[in-house]
């Protein structure tokens, strides 16, 4: 059952979906994995931001999209730039962008193949 929820759960994920992830999806994965890079809570990188960790929580989960004020903070509070930022997120974007061209170009082989 356990096997049957996760497998449910990744053919969901946004990344696996074919589709390029919004930038403000890319921003949100990176800071989380900074944030949990440095094992600190929601709670604590909210505080030191002066925001709910329901808020941060949402601009990490790429459901809100924060201003350039706030990015800058969180980045502040959690010691990196916000050129890393934007560094970081740009190489997933490129890595995502190269996983749907090999799935396109997978799926079309075999029809070409076929046909």
């Amino acid at each position: 059952m356990d096997a049957q929820r996760r497998l449910t759960l990744v053919a969901a994920a946004p990344e696996d979906s074919g589709e390029e992830p919004l930038v403000r999806e890319l921003y949100g994965r990176v800071l989380r994995d900074a944030r949990l890079d440095q094992d600190r809570s929601l709670e604590d990188v909210a505080g030191a931001v002066g925001m709910s960790k329901q808020y941060l929580s949402e601009i990490e989960r790429g459901k809100k999209e924060p201003s350039s004020e706030m990015l800058r903070a969180v980045c502040g509070a959690l010691g990196m730039s916000v050129e890393h930022l934007l560094f970081r997120s740009g190489r997933r974007l490129g890595a995502a962008h190269r996983t749907s061209v090999t799935r396109t170009v997978n799926r079309q082989v075999p029809t070409l193949l076929a046909a």
